[in-house]
């Protein structure tokens, strides 16, 4: 076998607990609501001040704007509050401090990264590259969300990350977001809801319409269809919690991007957001957009959704629709390939497929594309995120398991033109689990959600036993050369 040289730059990102967001903390219970709230109102004007301020003293450096997210928590509770007097501000800051706490987001791991160029290479030197590396941060409860930290790959191959604020926040979501008729429709009827109340709600709605034209259309249904029947109950359910699951966001451009965390907002994803895979996507009129896939999870089962932003602060979340979406690990090709979009997928939680579609929301006919080869990926093989266009071919980082669990990080190669032919695969891994890598919340595990070429060499981010994360750089032609070597 060609030796490849594995050149581990000095950089690991490691958990930090003291990067908290602010969380609702309400109970199940409306009477407990009502006790709290109680005896908030039960203090004096002057009791509330000094409570409040005694609050602020002790948690306001730890966030960039407190009182807005007390304030938010506040008028989730609002409805309980049982006397009709107005309420001082302070008043309703103490109320939403009661309903509030700390979420250390990152504080059991900061893992599977991927990494994509930024859109913004202004004053970069010649020769070097801005990124911006996505990271699955994971704290209480093992929820999942989206962290991302920016960094510059220097002429020479140097890699260095810009310090990490001691803030994150999380952004602004639209409270009235558009949403398109067909594709809506589709997941709809894939949903098991193809019946006449589904229709009624759709009918009169246009191509393309908003969140409270949605919420009139439904209104009118149910005042115009009593007796309310269980099927009307479910159907409308179910069209909420597809409205629910399709959302826009928005980070103020004052952040910066370390300080930008993508929380779980709807019902799918409740228990996390897991293992986005960014690419930046490149149509054929040369416009780009990035996409990323990911995991939904709710604690039960699990939903792949697309991640779509040309910025990195406005963010558009959306279903897949499609009998192709499901399982983990879906990735999109960075551009089309003869007018249509490409997708490598797992769909049977062994091999790795790869599909085609004339549309990035929709996925249904799969083709094999690599199965399991050598011990080290004998009980599975995935993707480590979108393949790479090269001059030698679509290189493809994958990742394997083997005995004892044991996760390793390999490599493959699809021609440029079919990109169903494998040209090149490595039967040695390229990265293995070793040393304290090998210790984490997961062990034996090296994993990566997505990797970047620049200057003839591979920039791999990797993900270390599910708990830290680092980077390492190999050079394409020894990749290429070991896989001629092991074809």
């Amino acid at each position: 076998m060609t030796p490849i040289t594995i050149r581990r730059q000095d950089i690991t990102l490691v958990p930090e607990s003291a990067r908290v967001l602010i969380r609702p903390f309400i109970p199940a219970h409306a009477q407990r609501i009502t006790t709290i709230i109680g005896r908030a109102l039960a203090l004096s004007e002057e009791d509330t001040t000094l409570g409040l301020e005694a609050m602020f003293k002790e948690f306001d450096a730890r966030h960039l704007d407190i009182e807005s997210s007390l304030l938010a928590n506040f008028e989730r509770v609002a409805p309980h509050v049982f006397t009709h007097r107005p309420l001082s501000r302070s008043r309703q800051l103490l109320i939403g401090a009661l309903f509030s706490g700390e979420y250390a987001l990152e504080s059991a791991a900061l893992f599977n990264p991927s990494m994509v160029p930024h859109p913004n290479q202004d004053g970069v030197p010649e020769g070097a590259l801005r990124f911006i590396l996505s990271l699955r941060a994971t704290g209480e409860g093992h929820i999942s969300s989206i962290e991302f930290r920016t960094g510059l790959i220097a002429p020479d191959g140097g890699i260095q990350l810009d310090p990490v604020s001691r803030y994150v926040t999380v952004p602004e979501i639209d409270p009235n977001p558009t949403y398109k008729k067909v594709p809506f429709i589709v997941k709809l009827h894939e949903m098991g809801f193809d019946n006449g109340y589904t229709t009624s709600v759709m009918e009169p709605l246009g191509d393309t319409f908003s969140r409270s034209d949605l919420n009139q259309s439904m209104h009118r249904i149910r005042r115009e269809a009593p007796p309310v029947t269980q099927e009307l109950k479910n159907t409308l359910h179910g069209i909420k919690w597809l409205a629910d699951s399709n959302y826009e966001m928005t980070f103020s451009p004052s952040l910066a991007m370390s300080e930008r965390a993508i929380f779980p907002v709807s019902a799918n994803e409740s228990n996390g957001i897991e293992d986005a895979r960014f690419v930046r996507f490149t149509e054929d009129d040369g416009t780009t957009m990035y996409y990323a896939t990911y995991t939904a999870y709710d604690g039960h089962v699990i939903l792949p959704q697309l991640i779509e932003t040309q910025d990195f602060l406005h963010f558009r979340v959306l279903t897949l629709n499609g009998s192709a979406v499901q399982n983990k690990g879906m990735a999109l090709f960075p551009r089309r390939i003869d007018g249509c979009y490409a997708m490598l997928s797992r769909q049977d939680d062994e091999n790795l497929f790869i599909m085609f579609s004339d549309n990035p929301h929709y996925w249904g006919d799969l083709k094999v594309l690599l199965r399991p080869a050598e011990m080290w990926e004998s009980v599975k093989i995935g993707n480590c995120g979108s393949p790479i266009e090269t001059e030698a071919g679509w290189l493809v980082i994958t990742h394997g398991v083997g005995p004892m669990r044991k996760y390793c990080i390999g490599a493959a190669l699809l021609d440029l033109q079919d990109p169903t032919k494998v040209i090149g695969r490595l039967r040695e891994p390229l990265l293995v689990p070793e040393g304290t890598g090998r210790e984490g919340y997961v062990p034996n595990v090296v994993y990566s959600c997505g990797s970047l070429v620049h200057r003839g060499e591979l920039i791999l981010p990797y993900a270390m036993s599910d708990r830290a994360s680092a980077i390492a750089c190999v050079p394409l032609e020894e990749l290429f050369a070991a896989m001629r070597d092991q074809a």
